[in-house]
């Protein structure tokens, strides 16, 4: 069974950028009735003590959006910081040799993220294939692990995570996001990713959702 990830910080430390009703909502009751409902969906079948990873490449339909989401949310919760963090070493270099410059990239990274159609994410990945770092925008719960991408980064541009303050004003909700950014989990992901391919995402997952 699964249970819903704690955060790692004050709610109410966001100041402007998200309230605390905000993360009474998207953590405490969307994310949370995403791990109800895949704990009821694997109940008595052959995915009941499989880890999350392997749930979201095996399954389809209720099963695949609910453990999605539960992934996606884990993910996006942990590129949160209150205060932000500075972005430095091998990832900054990276960031600079992908998009040219780390204005370029926020540019790219908003721009991406405002076009993405209805409900969805907008990705920093790790392209496990040609080795680059790429923009992956994603709709309704789908994510880039399906196609073996590593994701280094995410923002939620469902509406649920950010009408409460922003109501409708998505690219403010961005550039507030933008100054928020967990880069020392970022740095991390990347560098996991650069040493343990596709599999930094199960150890991930897992650390969150031990397999018991």
């Amino acid at each position: 069974m699964f249970e819903l990830r704690k955060l790692p910080y004050d709610t109410q430390a966001f100041g402007d950028f998200l309230s605390a009703e905000t993360f009474e909502y998207h953590h405490g009751k969307h994310h949370n009735t995403y791990v109800t409902n895949l704990n009821n969906l694997i109940k008595d079948t052959e995915f009941a003590n499989k880890d999350l990873v392997s749930i979201i490449k095996a399954s389809s339909g209720g099963m695949f959006n609910n453990a999605a989401q539960v992934y996606n949310h884990d993910f996006y919760f942990d590129c949160l910081s209150p205060k932000g963090c500075e972005l430095g070493g091998e990832l900054k270099s990276a960031l600079e040799s992908a998009f040219g410059s780390l204005d370029n990239f926020k540019a790219e990274f908003i721009k991406g993220a405002t076009g993405v159609f209805g409900s969805g994410w907008f990705w920093l990945v790790y392209n496990t294939q040609n080795q680059k770092l790429e923009f992956v925008g994603t709709t309704g719960a789908a994510t880039p692990i399906t196609e073996d991408k590593i994701p280094l980064l995410v923002v939620d541009v469902w509406e649920h995570a950010y009408y409460v303050d922003h109501r409708n004003a998505r690219p403010a909700y961005l550039e507030k996001f933008y100054a928020h950014i967990n880069w020392d989990f970022v740095a991390k992901a990347y560098e996991w990713a650069l040493k343990e391919g596709i599999n930094s995402v199960s150890f991930y997952a897992n650390e969150l959702h031990p397999v018991k």
